[in-house]
């Protein structure tokens, strides 16, 4: 990391909260800007007066549902934080905020412990290669446990996690911590003011041992101090606070703390940490990103660098519309400055830049690398985008949203208000990419789906008081197809009189079955003139039309040969319009007789479970209707790929959560589409007549 400290440090950071839902996330947020002065009163989730949990939803709900944007300043250096939600339903604003973060800090309940939500948001962070602290909230809540909490997360993620702090009592007795590098310890009083003392008699030991352990980890990585260390000399606390930021910021150290965001213990130490231990801007590796012919450009995160940004996040407001929200990774920007949108290439004019502290918005004039900020009015720019200098353009990758998982199908309340849904549905998509919708025009359905049924209920009650769109929730049909087992062969005759010119058309139809995705083909055996080839295009028309209406239930009828073999035709009154009735009744009645069935869609599903569940979860596949294709093992869990029928899908998203205590993840696709057993598709056919 030395080699981009040219010039000193840039004193800022960049951080993202992330946590399991209920670690108490928010909590330390609001209590860190309170600590470092940046508000007058500490909020409670509780009472929803948090600086980041704001809308409506949020207060109403008591959880974070979508990233907020913080700032404060601590022993001269500016803090940029985001704070994101924990449940899983909403992990595309996790990975959103923390690709355009330098560090993050886990957050872990001391009386839960690590869940599968922490595993989850670790998963991310480490995929974006990002330095970490993890601070253990709630160490005066009830069944507070911090050493087997240390423990098991030693177990989770390696050796790599050392105890930086121990916590002074646990629970009703919890009152302050000790300082494992200079092996002081701090009392806490009300509004989190602390004194200093001496380490408490009973727990002399113990903290000898962890401050032991930390050492001999901070000099395993640096051979400077494990010379010193193994010749027996002390290292100084600078020493070990040097080489305790270098293992940081080189993700082979996690320090843990240990604090009550609530009662305000361990926060001061919690922004030193801030300070000390993660990464300044100019600290992580240079960015890669292609040029305009797709070479790769690096570009290091410095103000004296061509100006980059990086657009994670769209906002919209009814009184601003789109806000851009955007990470400066290089050079400055200021109001009133032409950039480019490289990755749609247009230019884009910056207006007022604003610097945001959860829904308050200050205007700036000027920011540069490391700024998380705002920009209202960009015509062309949306999440995903980079900004950049026209005169050195670089295109930054995208970020890989979670795809979908769970659909429903809406419909206005009112008919009237059919274009406002569409309109309000865009702009929710330009918010939240996880959030996709359709059209089943087959089905006559608008689906939409997400990450989870809270997922969906937010984004229902968002289109009800942010857009004034109440909307009716259906279970989403399933598209069911129609195909034939047997050949067949049948006439279709239009004749019609009713005074002058009259209407005839005459064929005769072959149908057989194809190969299961084979689809549709028509075949022209006409000879003699039976037919004048003028009209068999007529016939192949009535034919498709009446094939998407299948005989049994009004589906569409797939995989066949149509072939046209004989018919007779009138000088007169044959017709293009007569040949295509013709063509229609001919292929209705050769359906009738090539004894049809009714096709389900089948879906892939791979499904990621702990060893424990494989059993259950299997069990629940198989009572699906789902055949086992196969299993893995995945780093201490169980990969199930299978086939499942998608009517037998519904619900899985919450059933397999409460199978697996929310540890299961899964993903499906269409596979094919299947034979249905008779006794289900009796059921489907009879609904439907």
């Amino acid at each position: 990391s030395e080699a981009y400290l040219k010039g000193g440090e840039m004193k800022k950071r960049t951080i993202a909260f992330i946590a399991h839902g209920g670690a108490g996330k928010t909590s330390l947020t609001e209590s860190i800007l309170y600590k470092a002065g940046a508000i007058k009163r500490c909020g409670k989730v509780e009472d929803g007066t948090t600086t980041s949990d704001y809308s409506e939803d949020e207060v109403k709900r008591k959880i974070s549902i979508k990233s907020s944007l913080t700032r404060c300043q601590w022993k001269g250096y500016t803090l940029n934080f985001v704070d994101t939600p924990g449940y899983a339903d909403f992990a595309g604003e996790v990975v959103g905020g923390l690709r355009v973060v330098d560090g993050a800090i886990i957050v872990v309940c001391a009386r839960s412990g690590i869940e599968v939500g922490t595993e989850k948001v670790w998963e991310y962070a480490n995929k974006e290669r990002l330095p970490l602290l993890i601070f253990t909230n709630k160490m005066d809540g009830e069944d507070a446990s911090f050493l087997p909490l240390l423990e098991k997360a030693k177990q989770v993620w390696g050796k790599k996690v050392v105890a930086l702090q121990l916590p002074i009592g646990e629970g009703d007795n919890y009152r302050g911590i000790i300082d494992l590098l200079s092996m002081k310890a701090y009392l806490y009083q009300r509004e989190g003011s602390c004194e200093e003392v001496e380490i408490p008699t009973e727990m002399a030991s113990v903290a000898e041992k962890y401050h032991k352990e930390l050492i001999e980890h901070i000099a395993e990585l640096d051979d400077e101090l494990l010379e010193k260390y193994i010749e027996g000399e002390d290292l100084s606390v600078d020493e070990l606070k040097r080489g305790l930021r270098s293992g940081t910021l080189e993700r082979e150290i996690i320090p843990l703390l240990a604090g009550s965001a609530l009662r305000g213990i361990g926060i001061d130490r919690v922004l030193d940490a801030i300070v000390e231990f993660l990464p300044s801007p100019e600290e992580r590796e240079p960015l890669r990103g292609k040029g305009k012919n797709k070479e790769e450009i690096l570009r290091y995160r410095k103000e004296d660098e061509p100006f980059t940004a990086f657009v994670f996040k769209t906002l919209f407001e009814p009184h601003l519309g789109s806000l851009n929200l955007f990470r400066i990774y290089s050079g400055s920007l200021s109001s009133g400055t032409q950039v480019l949108n490289a990755t749609k290439e247009v230019e884009e004019r910056i207006g007022q830049i604003l610097a945001l502290q959860g829904k308050e918005k200050e205007e700036i004039e000027k920011a540069g690398p490391g700024d998380l900020v705002a920009v209202a009015k960009l015509k062309e720019t949306s999440t995903g985008d980079t900004l950049c200098s026209q005169k050195a353009p670089i295109i930054l990758q995208g970020i890989e949203f979670p795809e979908p998982v769970i659909s429903i199908a809406v419909k206005p309340k009112a008919k009237k208000d059919q274009e406002k849904l569409m309109t309000a549905m865009g702009r929710i998509r330009e918010e939240d990419k996880t959030f996709a919708m359709r059209i089943d025009h087959e089905l006559s359905q608008t689906i939409i789906s997400g990450l989870g049924e809270l997922h969906l209920e937010v984004i229902i009650d968002e289109l009800r008081d942010k857009f004034n769109v109440e909307v009716e929730v259906e279970k989403a049909k399933v598209a069911y197809r129609e195909t034939i087992t047997r050949k067949a062969r049948a006439q279709g005759k239009y004749k019609r009189q009713s005074g002058g010119r009259g209407q005839y058309g005459d064929v005769w139809l072959t149908v057989e079955p194809l190969k299961r995705g084979d689809g549709f083909e028509f075949v022209d055996k006409i000879v003699g003139g039976a037919i004048p080839a003028k009209y068999i295009p007529a016939v192949e028309k009535g034919v498709k039309e009446a094939l998407q209406k299948g005989v049994l239930a009004n589906y569409p009828t797939v995989d066949l040969r149509v072939t046209l073999d004989d018919g007779t035709f009138h000088e007169v009154d044959s017709s293009d319009a007569a040949f295509q009735i013709a063509g229609s009744l001919a292929i209705k009645k050769a359906l009738e007789e090539a004894a049809p069935v009714l096709l389900e869609p089948i879906m892939s599903v791979e499904v990621v479970v702990p060893d424990e569940y494989l059993g259950s979860v299997t069990g629940d596949l198989n009572g699906r209707r789902g055949q086992i294709v196969g299993t893995a093992s995945q780093r201490g869990a169980q990969l199930i790929n299978a086939m499942v029928p998608l009517s037998d899908m519904s619900n899985y998203s919450t059933d397999l959560r409460s199978m697996t205590k929310g540890t299961g993840s899964y993903y499906m696709k269409f596979s094919h589409y299947e034979k249905m057993p008779a006794h289900i598709s009796e059921k489907i056919i009879a609904s439907a007549k």
